[in-house]
């Protein structure tokens, strides 16, 4: 057997891993578990805020001018993020829990995104005024030419009016109310044919608060027999909401 030049070593003396190698190695593993944390935070904060769907739980409060009056909002009920901001506006959108009038937060979370449930809510949307008269004022001179003559009784002492077929208005039900020393309560309403298909704008209200203020109201035509307790929490709360 012929010995062994003294050249390079023989393979089988060779090392397995040169330094270079393992450096290479090292190296990706550093990368990949770099990009594995990335992933993981990434898909965390992703999560957290699909699940949020444009909420917020953030109580922080904005002053938002809108016409003659000055609003002090917190953010969580205001209901766009594009709104939460102390600015002058023409409207600004709300939400709220019912009966609680509360805004959003990790303990009403399931209240916001159950929709199986929309009597859970109360829309709101305010805004400069742009009628002299409130629904409650337009009974007469406006809503009385569209109602059919045959009225049927409603929930909680309401007045049920379909109205006329030949109007814009065709489709739709508009209830009503006598209040001692207070205008008519009005109410106009899409009442789905199935209970269980009920929404969260089946029926709207507007009513006017404060300087110049229109407030739009929507909420579950399920709601309808806590007519009295709806109108009269909404404009409370509101007013709660106005500043000198």
């Amino acid at each position: 057997m012929n010995a062994p030049s003294s050249g390079s070593p023989e393979p089988e003396f060779s090392p397995l891993l040169s330094p270079r190698f393992i450096y290479k190695v090292t190296a990706v593993v550093v990368l990949l578990a770099v990009l594995t944390t990335m992933v993981s935070f990434s898909g965390h904060w992703f999560g957290e805020n699909l699940a949020l769907a444009g909420h917020t739980s953030s109580r922080e409060t904005y002053d938002i001018f809108i016409g003659q009056d000055h609003l002090r909002l917190p953010a969580n009920i205001i209901r766009f993020e594009s709104q939460r901001a102390t600015s002058i506006a023409e409207r600004v959108d709300l939400y709220l829990t019912w009966p609680a009038l509360e805004g959003y937060s990790d303990e009403t979370r399931h209240l916001f995104n159950d929709i199986n449930r929309p009597e859970n809510l109360i829309f709101l949307q305010l805004s400069q005024s742009t009628m002299s008269q409130d629904m409650s004022g337009r009974l007469g001179p406006i809503y009385r030419h569209i109602l059919s003559e045959e009225t049927r009784p409603g929930p909680a002492g309401l007045t049920r009016h379909d109205t006329k077929s030949n109007t814009g208005y065709a489709g739709e039900v508009f209830f009503t109310a006598d209040r001692d020393g207070r205008p008519s309560y009005v109410l106009r309403c899409i009442l789905p044919d199935d209970a269980d298909a009920s929404t969260s704008a089946d029926c709207q209200r507007d009513v006017h608060v404060g300087k110049d203020l229109a407030v739009l109201y929507r909420f579950s035509s399920k709601l309808l027999p806590q007519w009295r307790l709806i109108d009269d929490s909404v404009e409370t709360f509101v007013r709660s909401r106005l500043t000198p």
